[in-house]
């Protein structure tokens, strides 16, 4: 299989010429810095490091500088607890671990770790709550199940469901334990989904039937665009995404003081069977007034905010406000680490300031996806005027210095969020970071180039890096100025010159391990769980290499069979490998007339393209097979050839087309070698079918 790597080294370069042996030895200096910090006893890597004094002098400074003496978030965090859940693990029905809340019992000490920055020790701390809460009287969370709380309101007849977690078994341990403590053993009658992240539908099969739901039981409620979203949103890129959701989430490190310590928007990712049941009524207008199990709802829409689809609900009869997860307990992403379209900030600020001109002048109480709700409406019109002016600020104040000539590769090092907002625990830095969300909003306006024609066509590193080497004196000298650097608290600087020493010596493993000591103590340093996941993430992969071995498989049927037609053949065209149809001409048609559509399928110019809704008058091959068959090709149960063979599937022409087509299908690699030198060369390839669809697991948040 050809890898990343492989690719980008295809193009001769001369810079390898440059390369130093990696297995130089060190001088007496190197290694008498190298016993200065000896591995940590406790820590969960044999050759993990404690903190620094560089490192507490920054945790003990944030300590002094922040608003500890505000407690108000932990007074609202314990309010209206009804029962706490005894049973630390939930078990997925395949036997493994779905949930785990045990292994963040050491957040449960009164010690302040030194290896924990004190504001993401915090939020950890506050997302600890588990069990069944009262918001208001009919209205009910289960927090701490997953990475996001189920809601419950009354209805008239049964229980309304709001985002049911990520996975079916932890969604139905939620209920079971709602409905022994307040449900009453009362049916689910409806369920809503207040946006297209995984969070926040995926475990809609521990709480209702889809029998229930076709027989007009339960109303499955969305906002516009959710199908289309929730699925579009993964699939082109989503073999990348998932990577980097191993680095952004911490997939790989344990959960300890100098590990994983939550996520911020809460403690972790469920690891249950993931499900989807379509909507079966979508909020279209931007303001739609109805009624559910004779309860009254306002849902506002709110696309292209935190989600592409996405709404708030307002309950006029109790005055209670649904902000989904427009509104959180956190400075939220503009740009999500895992790779996503950059969000619009503006937009996201204005849709804050509409709710809360709609409803927030009056609402008693505010709930949403995560964390826990606030009560009184100063409280509430303090949040949601807050949350607006983080966004604002972000958008305005950025492009504010990007019209100065301030370029993506410095913004970070000069916005600073307003001292107000520093100073207020609900818009800190929990998820995005104020870092690297400025670098997202000059992103989405001046794309990635910093306007110097010397970075705009550059070097693939490991092709530069060797150059650098040498310049800088070879690798022993790096190591040198790197433990210099190490020692003086200058990590960022460290990284700069061991990043190019490792990317021209990926096999010198002493670079690695310095580099690694590096990464962990600028992870130590982050009060953003994804800035420090993806540099404590790096350093486990410095040190161990990329895990080997099966992935876990995160794919859905429920997710494959709402993949539209066009959708599937667009990542084929994503998944096939243009150099190897270079010359061929195919003109394709293809018909599922069990939901009647057609397309028109081009292979030209080495690139595969789709059209729907029209059909060539002379194809080279037809194809028709049911929508419903297909599904069985996408999701790898069964090929299209064998579809054709059994009579499954019908053709006219040349059925060796796809021979040519399936031979330029290439594997994707779920854990491909991120940090140069991590992977085992002799790891097992990846084996998917020629035609099959791997999304993954569609976007978390």
């Amino acid at each position: 299989m050809t890898t990343r790597r492989d690719v980008l080294k295809a193009i001769p370069t001369v810079g390898t010429a440059f390369a130093v042996s990696a297995n130089v030895l060190l001088d007496d200096a190197v290694a008498h810095a190298q016993e200065v910090a000896p591995p940590l006893d406790g820590h969960f890597h044999p050759k993990g490091k404690a903190p620094s004094p560089h490192t507490k002098a920054i945790l003990d400074k944030a300590r002094t500088d922040l608003p500890f003496s505000d407690t108000q978030d932990f007074d609202e965090q314990k309010r209206g607890l009804i029962a706490e859940m005894p049973e630390k693990q939930i078990f997925a029905d395949a036997g493994h671990v779905a949930w785990d809340k045990e292994r963040f019992d050491f957040l449960n000490s009164d010690e302040d770790f030194d290896s924990i920055h004190p504001s993401l020790q915090r939020i950890s701390r506050l997302n600890q709550n588990y069990g069944v809460y009262e918001v208001r009287p009919g209205f009910y969370q289960v927090r701490g199940f997953d990475l996001s709380d189920i809601s419950f309101v009354r209805g008239e007849t049964g229980w309304i469901v709001i985002d049911p977690l990520i996975s079916a078994e932890p969604a139905r341990a939620a209920l079971e334990f709602f409905q022994e403590h307040v449900g009453e053993g009362r049916p689910v009658t409806a369920v809503i989904f207040s946006h297209s992240h995984t969070d926040h539908w995926g475990g809609v099969r521990g709480v209702v039937d889809e029998a229930d739901v076709r027989a007009g039981k339960v109303e499955i409620i969305a906002p516009r665009d959710f199908m289309e979203h929730t699925i579009s949103e993964n699939v082109y890129a989503g073999n990348a995404m998932n990577r980097r959701l191993f680095y952004q989430y911490g997939l790989l490190l344990p959960a300890s003081p100098h590990g994983f310590v939550g996520q911020g928007l809460g403690q972790g990712v469920s690891a249950g069977q993931v499900g989807l049941i379509a909507p079966t009524r979508v909020i279209e207008e931007d303001i739609e007034d109805i009624v559910v199990d004779g309860v009254r709802m306002i849902f506002q829409n709110t696309p292209g905010t935190e989600a592409p689809s996405n709404m708030n609900t307002y309950f006029p009869e109790t005055k209670t406000l649904w902000m989904a997860e427009n509104v959180t307990a956190t400075l939220h992403n503009i740009y999500t680490l895992r790779g996503a379209p950059v969000r619009n900030p503006l937009r996201w600020a204005k849709y804050i300031s509409h709710a809360l001109m709609l409803y927030g002048q009056e609402a008693e109480v505010m709930f949403y996806s995560h964390h826990w709700p606030r009560w009184g409406n100063d409280r509430i019109q303090q949040i949601l005027r807050d949350q607006r002016d983080l966004y604002a600020n972000m958008n305005n104040q950025v492009l504010h210095f990007a019209n100065q000539g301030v370029t993506i590769n410095q913004i970070h090092n000069v916005y600073e969020l307003p001292e107000s907002l520093q100073q207020t625990w609900h818009t800190r830095g929990y998820h995005g970071s104020p870092e690297h969300n400025s670098r997202g909003v000059i992103q989405r306006y001046l794309g990635f180039w910093d306007c110097n024609p010397a970075t705009l066509l550059p070097h693939s590193p490991e092709e530069s890096a060797p150059l650098y080497v040498e310049m800088m004196g070879g690798s022993s000298a790096i190591m040198v100025k790197g433990l210099e650097l190490h020692e003086a608290g200058e990590y960022l600087m460290a990284s700069e010159i061991l990043n190019k020493l490792v990317q021209a010596e990926p096999r010198n493993q002493s670079a690695r391990d310095l580099l690694a000591d590096v990464y962990e103590q600028i992870g130590y340093q982050q009060e953003n769980p994804g800035l420090r996941n993806s540099f404590l993430s790096g350093a486990f992969e410095l040190r161990s290499g990329v895990p080997e071995g099966d992935s876990a498989d995160t794919s859905s049927p429920d997710v494959i069979r709402a993949m539209s037609t066009e959708l599937f053949l667009n990542f084929l065209g994503i998944k096939m490998d243009a150099r190897k149809v270079a010359g061929h001409q195919y003109k394709i048609n293809l018909n599922t007339p069990d939901n009647g559509e057609t397309f028109l399928i081009e292979l030209s110019n080495s690139t595969l393209t789709n059209v729907q809704g029209y059909l060539h008058d002379d194809p080279d091959l037809s194809m028709t097979i049911n929508r419903t068959d297909l599904e069985t090709v996408m999701a790898g149960e069964k090929e299209l050839e064998t579809q054709f063979a059994d009579g499954t599937a019908t053709f006219e022409g040349d059925i060796g087309i796809l021979d040519v087509l399936a031979a330029a299908m290439v594997d994707f690699d779920p854990l491909f070698e991120v940090l140069p030198g991590t992977r085992d060369p002799q790891h097992p390839e990846p084996h998917s079918e020629a035609f099959q669809a791997v999304t993954g697991l569609p976007p978390i948040e």
